[in-house]
């Protein structure tokens, strides 16, 4: 930027401001009615904003609870949303993940260092529900069963606050015993201690050995309502669950740069145990934090794009708002320009006079539509369970946007009330 113009643009340019405020305050309606548009579109982008935002950083800290070096392998691949029906049909039609499985993984995996082996019986709207969780005369509803071996606490990540976790002899010879997850534990054990007592679950008894640590509530599934009973002792009492679910087999490394490692025996070792030929793709699902991370930003990600889009549309009615407040404002004052021109103003101080008005005009809507989208978020955030955070980078974006709205809208009437002769400017009525 040249000296010249750094010259113009700060000539009178407090003045300019202080001059386009007053404006604004002595033709409230036509100002109001002129600003509309930048507010809505400004609050909806700061609010939109917000919203996904904080649903994006709540996501993203479940996702990485269970840890960065999870990598788990499962029937159906991850995705968000229904997806394409013919596509969900297709996965429902592979074949289920077997304990066998995941013991060939244990075994022929050097990179390995927990392989986990999990069966869930998920809670649901139909009848075919996991059953109560009784002692002595109270009741706690589990939304999930789970069968897991030793494991299980390492390589997702969850371990025990109280007592110990299943271990390998509890599998081996099909204990009826269970670790219970912390809502459960509080609901039938307020003031008791639950280690050693006997819960019933469905037709059977159970010793509780341990307790889980408690999971802060997200978005995606909290374990503080699931019961853990052996793999074994789960596919012994719940044959039927068995017949039809397979196993999810979670898996870490031995180090965390060996994710790659384990990915790739993982995916080597079930592809020669399927049958899959090397020109087919693979009939398993993977999951792994970062990949989920990245396909959740995406998404949302694309929702921001779309709202900021529409956003636009209001954005670009409010440009058109201030320029024809300018182009009115450049007819009323026509005799002053016409003044300002035979006292020695030049063309860049007329124009830089106009832009500024006008970009002040358009600033005071992008900071009024700053604060409403603010307030949006808190409100959202107050009144529902969605999180909300409103990231620096939005505030700055919507003043920004709001800013080059005048200058762009600005030009023209600037332009043309710089082009106008003093003499024809100084005789208009």
């Amino acid at each position: 930027m040249s000296k010249r113009l750094i010259r113009l643009l700060s000539r009178g340019l407090l003045d300019n401001a202080t001059f386009a405020a007053r404006a604004l305050v002595s033709s409230k309606l036509r100002s109001v009615l002129t600003l509309l548009g930048i507010v809505i579109g400004v609050a909806t982008v700061i609010g939109m904003v917000s919203i996904i935002e904080g649903f994006n950083n709540n996501v993203v800290s479940s996702f990485q609870r269970f840890g960065s070096t999870l990598v788990q392998f499962q029937k159906f691949d991850p995705q968000f949303g229904p997806g394409d029906a013919q596509q969900r049909e297709e996965m429902r039609q592979r074949e289920n993940l077997t304990l066998e499985d995941a013991e060939a993984l244990k075994r022929l995996c050097p990179s390995m260092k927990a392989v986990s082996p999990e069966r869930y019986w998920f809670g649901g709207g139909g009848r075919d529900v996991p059953p109560m969780v009784k002692y002595a005369g109270l009741e706690a509803s589990p939304d999930t069963i789970v069968g897991v071996i030793e494991d299980y606490q390492e390589a997702n990540n969850h371990f025990v606050v109280e007592g110990r976790f299943i271990g390998d002899g509890d599998h081996r010879a099909g204990a009826n015993v269970t670790v219970l997850g912390y809502l459960v534990a509080e609901t039938l054990f307020p003031n008791t201690d639950p280690l050693g007592k006997r819960v019933q679950i469905g037709a059977r008894r159970y010793a509780v050995i341990g307790i889980m640590e408690e999971q802060p509530a997200t978005f995606f599934e909290s374990t503080d309502r699931h019961v853990y009973l052996p793999l074994s002792t789960f596919d012994s009492h719940f044959p039927a669950i068995k017949r039809t679910t397979g196993v999810n087999i979670a898996t870490v490394p031995k180090r965390p740069e060996w994710v790659g490692r384990i990915l790739d025996e993982g995916t080597s070792v079930l592809r020669a145990r399927r049958g899959v030929r090397f020109d087919e793709p693979n009939d398993f699902g993977i999951l792994t934090p970062d990949r989920m991370i990245r396909n959740f930003q995406a998404v949302t990600g694309g929702i921001t794009l779309a709202m900021i889009a529409i956003s636009s549309i209001a954005l670009l009615i409010g440009g058109v708002g201030v320029m024809n407040i300018m182009l009115v404002t450049v007819t009323e004052r026509t005799r002053e320009i016409g003044v300002r021109k035979a006292v020695g103003a030049i063309h860049g101080d007329i124009i830089v006079q106009f832009l500024t008005e006008a970009m002040t005009l358009s600033a005071i809507g992008g900071a009024i539509g700053v604060g409403l989208g603010y307030l949006i978020s808190v409100v959202v955030r107050q009144v529902s369970p969605l999180p909300t955070s409103t990231p620096i980078w939005s505030v700055l974006l919507g003043l920004t946007v709001s800013l080059s709205i005048g200058l762009f809208f600005g030009i023209y009437p600037a332009w043309k009330a710089a082009r106008l002769d003093p003499i024809d400017a100084l005789r208009y009525e």
